[in-house]
């Protein structure tokens, strides 16, 4: 007797890529330059290196930190810089810009390390909605790692899915 109901789903060997299981747990924090100028206008070199040296920088352990200046003030690039070699021995990971530019620098890292080859020919669903916001970008820099090897990526769930791309198939060493 064959079964009432089949599960073409499960059937189907769609191969599910979730983009909410690439961000990154840890905190991230906004590092605002502006609390170091002298009269909310400009950086003095000599003050802010004796910040730079003095500055109990292990609070920001294993956070992720954007880098930014809210105030219209001079700051010159090496400002930036000195708070990066402070940063590195303690964030997780660090980025001029705002927190928005911080996600991207999260998600750009964390797609950069997916083993393709998991995808390899693969019918591949990238999941569409969940429970945590994950960035526009993190959807179009996934089509960079998958577009060489899928042999379709789709949007959505597997149960009801927006087809993106279909490999082409090559016939006689001749693409159709």
């Amino acid at each position: 007797m064959e079964p009432l109901f089949v599960n073409r789903v499960a059937n189907s060997g769609l191969v599910t890529l979730n983009l909410e299981e690439f961000i990154h747990a840890g905190e991230r924090v906004v590092y605002d330059i502006k609390d170091n100028l002298f009269h909310g206008l400009m950086l003095r070199e000599k003050d802010f290196r004796e910040f730079i040296k003095t500055h109990d920088w292990t609070q920001f352990n294993g956070q992720s930190v954007a880098i930014i200046c809210s105030a219209d003030a001079i700051v010159p690039t090496w400002a930036y810089m000195l708070l990066a070699i402070r940063l590195q021995a303690h964030a997780h990971r660090y980025v001029f810009g705002n927190l928005e530019a911080l996600e991207q620098a999260l998600f750009q890292e964390a797609i950069a390390g997916i083993q393709v080859e998991e995808y390899r020919d693969a019918k591949v669903v990238v999941k569409g909605c969940g429970d945590q916001p994950v960035p526009t970008f993190a959807y179009v820099e996934i089509m960079h790692k998958l577009l060489p090897v899928a042999a379709s990526v789709m949007y959505g769930e597997p149960c009801s899915t927006v087809p993106l791309y279909k490999k082409a198939k090559v016939a006689a060493g001749v693409a159709e």
